[in-house]
């Protein structure tokens, strides 16, 4: 089964899916499909899909739709697989798996591809209204400065761009330097695993699970997705002018050899507001799902995906 986002690479998804479609039958032959109509949708359909039997499900869309259909499979706790057929803006998950951003090639590689066993993240944060709610990640989760790029990617439109690639590089890009120029920095209290407390200040904080986010960037370069642990990567109190200049450390994965960044491994991260009262936004996967306090667990090898042999 497939499911689709049509609004995926600023609905570009949808005007290519009669080609989309043509590629996939040429490897797979019939299939089901369904689109999602909202956010959420697709989480429902694949966990319902799970529930009927389905054992691969392919997620036709960006990051946030992968996110959706991986939630949907993780939640059903059935015997299922994902597959990837990329066709969004960021993009940032499948450059860890070298899945090609062709659809021809890209399904090509899904019926060619090899059953992997990766961890995912779980986390356990806090909604608008204050209850708790729980969400898995495949790739990145993060607050501070990427949270509020993302705020802010969300209302831009490149639609005039001809590559839907270069719309998710070029919207990040641009928001990343709005947000940097009222550059704010956010303060929390993080346990990482059993170590005590420590107060941290931030421009960016980031959970990963794999190697990319923000369109392109190595946020953290040797993260692997089967080695039970997050990579973390804490940005400090840098300068606006500093992260300008080196900006294009974050896309040759290079910037964990500034002083105002460090990094560590873990399976387990607490993290909160330092004042009481501040709302620190969190984003996963470049979807913003709430707020702080929220812990961030590894759970090994949860997950079944095709990847490139």
């Amino acid at each position: 089964m497939i499911i689709v986002n049509p609004q995926a690479a600023a609905g570009s998804t949808r005007e290519r899916w009669a080609e989309i479609a043509s590629d996939l039958r040429a490897h797979f032959g019939p299939f089901r499909v369904a689109f999602t109509k909202k956010p959420g949708d697709g989480i429902q359909i694949a966990l319902e899909a799970c529930k009927r039997g389905k054992r691969l499900i392919i997620a036709c869309g960006g990051d946030g739709t992968i996110n959706e259909v991986a939630n949907g499979i993780l939640l059903s706790e059935q015997d299922v697989e994902l597959g990837i057929l990329p066709s969004g803006t960021g993009g940032d998950f499948r450059r860890s798996l070298n899945i090609s951003t062709e659809i021809r090639q890209a399904a090509k590689q899904l019926r060619e591809s090899k059953t992997k066993l990766i961890d995912v993240g779980r986390i356990l944060f806090t909604t608008d209204s204050g209850k708790k709610e729980t969400r898995y990640f495949l790739n990145v989760a993060s607050y501070g400065l990427s949270a509020s790029v993302i705020k802010r990617v969300k209302s831009m439109n490149f639609n005039w761009l001809p590559i839907s690639e270069m719309r998710g590089q070029v919207n990040f890009a641009l928001s990343t330097l709005q947000e940097i120029i009222g550059l704010d920095y956010v303060y929390s209290k993080i346990r990482v695993d059993k170590h005590r407390e420590s107060a941290l200040s931030s421009l960016n904080f980031c959970i990963c699970n794999a190697r990319f986010f923000g369109g392109g960037m190595k946020i953290a370069p040797n993260a692997k997705l089967d080695d039970g642990a997050f990579d973390i990567v804490n940005i400090g109190n840098i300068s606006a002018l500093r992260v300008l200049l080196n900006s294009y450390t974050l896309y040759r994965g290079t910037h964990l050899d500034l002083p105002e960044v460090q990094t560590t491994s873990a399976s387990f991260i607490q993290a909160e507001p330092f004042h009481t009262g501040q709302k620190i936004r969190l984003e996963a996967d470049g979807e913003l799902i709430g707020f702080l306090p929220a812990e961030f667990e590894i759970i090994p090898k949860a997950l079944k995906i095709r990847v490139p042999a």
